[in-house]
């Protein structure tokens, strides 16, 4: 006999539909896996096997062909447990096969018949929502599913509860809607840092606006501190940016164990030996990588010229289109990665290059070495660099922690709403006709700016760039015009080099 469920496969941060045939046959007892299932999948045989016997339901001694339509798409993970278990019930008429229909089914089988958790639930969700199916998941990440309106989710615990919800004898409350994820806790304070008051400008700046920011400065100046911050500077998401945010760290399987929707913008902080693929994404079967986790937040890269060449090359695509592509010989994926960028390095090899108290021991042709680590044209992506000078105990004991996070936030805030209300988006993001109608410059303003392009030789992305971070600048302030003092400031954040 033949029975069908449905369920699905992600496709990059996309689910796409899949038919889970399954056919019961007099024959050679035998259980065979086709569709282009990986190895998790081809496994599931033994998991499947051992849940319906341990709940308690005959397994078939017969021919069994389980077919994971499309037969040309590549399935991986244990999601299809649940479609293949409930299909083979179906087909030894244990349940009415006319119940599986409009019924989207994934999950991963213990060998007991429980049920574990599963990535992608909000994806799979989306896809419901669409077709209008109902969701039948484990109960584990059935909150997670029903942050989608419109959705009926079904968390089961067992293959058991599952099976007798679709028999009708033991039906499932449909999982509610989570009210909200939990606020951040312990988030860090800008009064904990003392002095540095130009680096917390520019960190105010470039986060109202969504500019990328390099720090340099010795070891121990405050460069990681400041920047560990920056959680406590940024506005909450809105709901369509939290459901774009929660959509990718469901995929990557990043939200058991947290309720309801990710409304802090995320902090990414990966280590200097993060592979290419952990960095931007991949893999035969691609995954998003730190710059899609960190989409609509901070990605923090620490000792930037530490990590490959070839890695922070990669970051030149997505920094400039808000987006990732990955390319591979059966498909094309798509990752959002519309993050901001925040980096952190020495002035040189040995971190002491203009230090007050100790002396550089680095050679010019090391120190051009290690700068020219930051190629030209990344550098150019990068609208404010900053010096973050180290403070000798004396000049610590003096200096105040300045305004705190709260205080800044607030600042920053209305400098968001400001530019929402004006042109729906942040000024880092402007371009083309947009970002000339919004940075127009009165005829003293532009000869200035002009005079210190030419002086910089900035390049036109580095133009535009200055004037972006200028009209920042005047939003923090509360002008409708950029005028030469906002210039000014930007201009400042362009150095010739880096050493």
């Amino acid at each position: 006999m033949l029975a069908t469920s449905r369920s699905v496969a992600l496709i990059g941060v996309d689910a796409v539909p899949v038919e889970v045939e399954v056919d019961v046959s007099p024959g050679m007892p035998s259980f065979t896996l086709v569709g282009l299932p990986d190895q998790a999948v081809s496994e599931a045989r033994e998991r499947v096997r051992a849940a319906i016997r341990n709940s308690g339901y005959p397994f078939p001694t017969a021919r069994i062909t389980v077919n994971l339509a499309p037969a040309d798409l590549r399935k991986e993970g244990p999601i299809y447990d649940l479609p293949i278990a409930l299909g083979l019930l179906a087909a030894q008429d244990l349940l009415p096969a006319s119940a599986l229909k409009g019924v989207i089914a994934a999950g991963e089988l213990a060998l007991d018949g429980s049920l574990r958790f599963i990535g992608g639930a909000v994806n799979l969700a989306l896809l419901a929502a669409t077709s209008g199916e109902s969701v039948l998941l484990p109960e584990l990440c059935a909150a997670e599913a029903a942050l989608i309106e419109g959705v009926t989710v079904l968390g089961a615990g067992t293959l058991r509860a599952a099976v007798e919800h679709l028999n009708g004898t033991r039906p499932l409350l449909s999982t509610p809607m989570p009210e909200g994820g939990p606020d951040p806790e312990g988030q860090l304070d800008l009064l904990d840092i003392r002095g540095q008051s130009q680096a917390k400008r520019a960190l105010e700046v470039s986060l109202a606006g969504g500019h990328n920011l390099l720090m340099v400065g010795s070891p121990g100046s405050g460069k990681t501190m400041l920047a560990r911050r920056a959680p406590s500077l940024l506005p909450r998401l809105t709901r369509a940016e939290a459901l774009e945010v929660t959509r990718i760290h469901s995929a990557a399987g990043m939200l058991v164990g947290r309720g309801g929707l990710v409304q802090t913008p995320p902090y990414r902080s990966p280590h200097h030996t993060v592979s290419d693929a952990g960095l931007i994404g991949g893999g035969s079967i691609p995954r998003p990588g730190e710059v899609s986790l960190a989409h609509r937040g901070v990605l923090f890269l620490d000792e930037f010229p530490e990590f490959s060449r070839k890695s922070l090359e990669t970051l030149r695509q997505p920094l400039e289109d808000g987006e990732v592509l990955i390319s591979r010989a059966r498909a094309s994926v798509r990752f959002p990665a519309q993050f901001q960028l925040v980096a952190a390095m020495n002035p040189c090899p040995c971190g002491f290059l203009g230090d007050p108290e100790r002396a550089c021991i680095c050679t010019p042709a090391q120190r051009t070495r290690y700068a020219g680590k930051i190629s030209g044209p990344l550098l150019d992506r990068i609208d404010l660099v900053v010096r973050v000078p180290r403070l000798t105990v004396d000049e610590l004991s003096r200096a105040s922690g300045g305004e705190g996070s709260p205080v800044v936030r607030e600042r920053l805030e209305r400098a968001r709403a400001t530019m929402l209300a004006r042109q729906g988006e942040r000024n880092g993001l402007l371009i083309g006709q947009k970002l000339r109608e919004h940075t127009h410059l009165a005829p003293g303003p532009e000869s200035f700016a002009k005079a210190a392009a030419k002086s910089l030789s900035l390049t036109g992305r580095g133009y535009d760039r200055v004037l972006r971070v200028a009209r920042t600048v005047a939003d923090l302030g509360g002008s409708d015009e950029i005028l030469e003092v906002h210039l000014a400031e930007a201009v400042t954040y362009r150095p010739r080099t880096l050493i």
